[in-house]
């Protein structure tokens, strides 16, 4: 696999390959503004900067923060009913 440039632009796929994801989580990262991307003719387009700020220490903890988030909400909400 070829190094990451950051100022190259990637396709979901690509990202997908180098971050080692699937699919969903790729879709789930990019609607939750986890993995920021552009849309360009409807498919979302990466700059290497991102992914390469995706496999960082950093990003690794927003996404604890805000998975414990979720998790936090999801209780509050299955304890009312």
């Amino acid at each position: 696999m070829n190094k990451i440039e950051p100022g190259k632009v990637y396709t979901t796929k690509e990202a997908r390959n180098y971050l080692k994801v699937s699919k969903s989580t790729i879709k789930r990262w990019l609607k939750k503004g986890i993995l920021k991307a552009n849309k360009v003719g409807g498919r979302y387009r990466i700059l290497g900067i991102e992914i390469l700020r995706a496999v960082s220490p950093e990003f690794e903890q927003e996404a604890k923060q805000f998975y414990r988030k979720l998790k936090k909400k999801t209780k509050e909400k299955v304890k009312d009913w």
